[in-house]
């Protein structure tokens, strides 16, 4: 993989080190993790218990051959056809309050990349009170009104991207995540980190 050459060298040694979690390789998980590879972040721990199924495939870094396939193995083979040098740890596994800390204890920050929104409020209050910085998302759904999604500091170690209204909910398609704003979103998750791992403000 060639070497970015917007970033120092002690920039690219940073990113090459550092470990940093996923939590949920969906829509949004999936597209961060590819975004960091493509950054230079090597060691990423990624966790999630679900399939691939054809109804991913309008917005997840996922292909039609891998349909059925656990989404954690699916994604370690699309991310090592980017740089075959990556560091994997993976967890085939539903990520809750017995185990997140345990998965993510070598990790910071993390990535909060799930559905469904206690799920994501228990990871953030579990992993703040264990001293992570977490990158959430929330308010994706729809499409258009790119410039509603957006990135705010939540706390001293949690950062929110989304546009805060667009729970991904009920019949309407205005409520279903689409692939430009589910980008959107997983795209800034991973500048988000960058910008976390590299001190520069987010």
């Amino acid at each position: 993989m060639s070497i970015d050459s917007s970033l120092t060298a002690s920039e690219r040694a940073r990113l090459s080190t550092v470990r940093v979690g996923i939590a949920g390789a969906g829509g949004l998980g999936s597209n961060c993790a590819m975004h960091l590879v493509r950054s230079g972040v090597r060691r990423l721990v990624i966790a999630d218990f679900d399939a691939v199924s054809a109804g991913n495939l309008n917005r997840q870094f996922f292909f039609t051959d891998q349909i059925g396939r656990p989404k954690v193995e699916a994604l370690r083979e699309n991310l090592l056809r980017i740089a075959p040098d990556l560091e994997l740890e993976l967890h085939c596994c539903r990520v809750d309050a017995g185990n997140a800390e345990r998965i993510f204890a070598h990790c910071d920050p993390v990535v909060e990349a799930f559905d469904d929104a206690d799920a994501k409020r228990l990871l953030i209050d579990l992993l703040l009170r264990a001293g992570k910085t977490v990158v959430a998302a929330s308010g994706i759904a729809g499409w258009g009104r790119s410039g509603a999604i957006r990135l705010q500091q939540a706390g001293r170690r949690l950062y929110l991207v989304g546009d805060g209204e667009a729970a991904v909910e009920g019949e309407s398609g205005a409520r279903h995540p689409t692939s430009p704003r589910v980008g959107l979103a997983a795209a800034m998750q991973a500048n988000t980190v960058m910008a976390v791992l590299l001190g520069v403000a987010p």
